[in-house]
């Protein structure tokens, strides 16, 4: 699985969907708010929106605005299963277990997902680059 910022939203066919940026989803989101039904499949706002709403405990700002969410993906062979690629600020975050274990259960709520995966990578390093506006904004970062 690459590290670049893109993301697969499951397909409602048996084709896949090509790859989109989490930037381009979660502006997205605004026009595609509502959770997914019990009969509908998840979308990748759908996962985004999940991910949104696991906190750093230490800058309160969620791990989508902070850029900390590289890549996600239906898995391949099992459409309840989703493949995340994260980082953290720093390798030596103290929060990184806890953000791993939230970001897995946060996933695993939607109705349609039965196993998240979440796999830690450290290429690219995180920079403060990653981050939405909203998210420098509310760290004074201009």
């Amino acid at each position: 699985m690459s590290t670049d910022e893109t993301n697969s939203a499951p397909a409602d066919n048996t084709e896949t969907d090509p790859p989109v940026p989490v930037a381009d989803v979660a502006e997205d989101e605004a026009s595609e708010t509502s959770a997914a039904s019990d009969t509908t499949a998840s979308t990748a706002t759908d996962y985004i929106e999940a991910l949104k709403q696991v906190i750093d405990p230490e800058l309160m700002i969620n791990i989508v605005d902070l850029g900390l969410i590289y890549t996600v993906e239906e898995d391949e062979e099992n459409s309840r299963k989703v493949n995340i690629d994260m980082t953290l600020t720093s390798p030596a975050c103290p929060a990184g277990p806890q953000l791993i274990q939230q970001s897995k259960m946060a996933l695993e709520r939607l109705h349609d997902v039965d196993e998240a995966v979440i796999n830690m990578v450290m290429s690219p390093p995180w920079t403060p680059e990653r981050m939405t506006d909203d998210a420098r904004d509310q760290l004074g970062i201009f």
